[in-house]
């Protein structure tokens, strides 16, 4: 089902079951997650107040929650615990698995480890001729 522009504005909640508006059209006060996310806030257990919506051709509207700025909680701080958590997590990621080293990037899940461990015989291709040098 196409929706148009108008279908997408709903201010009472009649239609959706809550207040919705059209994409970029949203009353002043209301932010979604990434909104809030960029002010230092977070949603703080409240219940969603309204939506956007955005049409879109021959598929189902994009549809964006938006919470109250008022009730918007400040995000909390990182912990000692909770970075030292993180920077494990991200050393893991970048270990290749066969080889035992940091690769310094993350491993891709498609190959499993590394890239010179995931094609061996490409490592050892002759080397390139060396840049001419300038006198």
């Amino acid at each position: 089902m196409s929706m148009t522009f108008g279908k997408c504005l709903d201010p009472n909640g009649a239609r959706f079951g809550i207040p919705t508006y059209p994409w970029r059209l949203a009353p002043e006060g209301l932010a979604t997650r990434r909104q809030l996310r960029a002010q230092g806030l977070r949603p703080g257990g409240q219940p969603i107040a309204a939506q956007v919506l955005r049409p879109r051709f021959r598929r189902g509207p994009l549809v964006a929650y938006l919470y109250r700025l008022d009730q918007a909680k400040p995000v909390r701080p990182m912990t000692a615990g909770k970075a030292a958590a993180l920077a494990k997590a991200m050393t893991a990621r970048r270990t290749c698995p066969q080889c035992s080293t940091d690769a310094g990037y993350v491993i891709p899940a498609s190959l499993g480890m590394c890239v010179p461990c995931a094609y061996p015989e490409e490592q050892h291709a002759e080397p390139c001729a060396p840049p001419p040098s300038t006198p």
